[in-house]
């Protein structure tokens, strides 16, 4: 089995070998958050790693990343450096590995230093209550005009995909789950689409659609409308894939 590695420069030959031998026993560490792919976070002196085994591939997508495409935990790292050239908030990208043989790929890690933070845009979707809700819902909403005047579409802008710390009376916005992006200039209507899976709340789409509509000069009445309907789009073509889904697997038991 070949093994490829890539680091981050100025990561010394120690804490390489160091790294390497963590990989080569991940399965062999406590804890693992995730079903299709596992997280489990290392402790070290220096800090903690963050490491994302991602599921090995269906045979087909096994010849892709072999030859056609690079993988999902090559393009996390290139996308965090990125991101961070562009003074976008991510975990510090420090590694990721592959796992191929001569014609097969089979296994990847992406590895960042794990972040503390205080919570995700999930938490605004469950606790209305939760302190400075609107403050915090309309500096998201500026850190994504951010996001899409620096020309990031971020195909994964889920509720449990950006991390939010308090940094004294600020709030500072980190995305992860970073394997899928699109880069370079969008119109309205890929910008107002950007939003559909984050919330089926209409009072959370108001107030997003109000700060956008700020943010970018646009009437607020077009912005709310592309929003709502990109989320309402979103949640109908959800929900049919999951009834879907259920149809498929009680078709196997029978």
């Amino acid at each position: 089995m070949k093994e490829i590695k890539v680091f981050i420069n100025n990561l010394d030959d120690v804490f390489k070998r160091k790294l390497t031998g963590i990989i080569h026993n991940f399965d062999s560490y406590e804890g693992g958050i995730g079903d299709r792919n596992t997280i489990k976070i290392v402790k070290e002196k220096e800090f903690d790693l963050n490491i994302k085994a991602f599921k090995k591939p269906n045979l087909v997508n096994q010849i892709a990343y072999k030859f056609l495409r690079k993988s999902k935990a090559q393009r996390s790292f290139e996308y965090a450096n990125k991101l961070i050239e562009l003074k976008i908030g991510t975990p510090q990208p420090i590694a990721y590995y592959e796992y191929k043989t001569v014609l097969f790929f089979k296994k990847s890690y992406y590895i960042s230093e794990h972040l503390n933070y205080d919570l995700t845009y999930r938490e605004l979707t469950t606790n209305f209550n939760y302190p400075n809700h609107e403050e915090i819902l309309r500096a998201f909403t500026k850190f994504t005009f951010q996001l899409h005047e620096n020309g990031i579409n971020f195909l994964d802008h889920s509720p449990g995909n950006t991390l939010i710390k308090k940094v004294g009376k600020d709030y500072v916005f980190y995305l992860v789950d970073l394997n899928r992006m699109n880069f370079g200039s969008m119109n309205l209507e890929t910008r107002i689409k950007n939003f559909a899976k984050l919330t089926t709340y209409k009072s959370m789409i108001e107030i997003m659609s109000n700060e956008y509509s700020k943010c970018s000069g646009e009437d607020y009445e077009l912005i709310f409308n592309l929003m709502w309907d990109s989320t309402m789009r979103f949640q109908e073509k959800y929900h049919k894939r999951m009834r879907l889904k259920k149809k498929l697997k009680f078709w196997k038991k029978t």
